[in-house]
């Protein structure tokens, strides 16, 4: 997608998120990431410095996405946050990516801390807005990250006629609930 005047800075992630896609956060490379975008070999390094620069501004916008999509959920249920979350996971998955790579990024970055201290709040407050219990804040997101990997690496897949949502939902349903045949102690 070569650039033509604009915001060159976008189009600069716009292309780093399809490179990622293709070959993954490790294999970009910023002279790849100019030459895709027709532009100097030079361009990408006056908006972020580095490779890791460039990593750390996808992860930023990648955490600022996610809380956007959990702070969209307004009655802040659990299991549909956890739906919230594998639906951004599988419709950003370079972002997606790069936000569970954090050895590749700057991760004492104000924004990209600010961010990540944002979508963990959606997380980890009850609807009331008391802090959700530690332990059941960690297996919910342990839940829906194992559930949006499995689903990006083509692991498992939504039933024919249904879709991520659907999927997404029924899984998080199981949150809280004791499974089929099991008596509750």
């Amino acid at each position: 997608m070569p650039y033509h005047h604009g915001d060159l800075r976008r189009a600069l992630l716009d292309t780093a998120l399809a490179a990622i896609v293709e070959q993954g956060p490790v294999a970009i490379s910023l002279r790849e990431l100019a030459r895709r975008a027709g532009v100097s070999h030079a361009a990408p390094t006056h908006h972020f410095r580095d490779k890791t620069g460039l990593l750390t501004a996808i992860a930023t916008e990648g955490w600022s996405l996610l809380a956007d999509a959990l702070d969209a959920v307004t009655d802040r249920d659990f299991a549909e946050l956890g739906v919230a979350y594998v639906v951004f996971a599988t419709t950003h998955p370079a972002h997606f990516a790069v936000m569970r790579a954090p050895g590749l990024v700057r991760a004492d970055d104000h924004g990209l801390v600010a961010a990540q201290q944002r979508a963990g709040a959606s997380l980890g407050t009850e609807p009331d807005g008391a802090p959700r219990d530690r332990t059941t804040a960690l297996a919910g997101w342990s839940l829906v990250h194992g559930l949006s990997s499995l689903l990006l690496e083509g692991m498992v897949a939504p039933d024919p006629g249904s879709d991520v949502e659907s999927l997404a939902r029924a899984v998080t349903g199981r949150l809280g609930r004791p499974l089929p045949g099991r008596n509750p102690r």
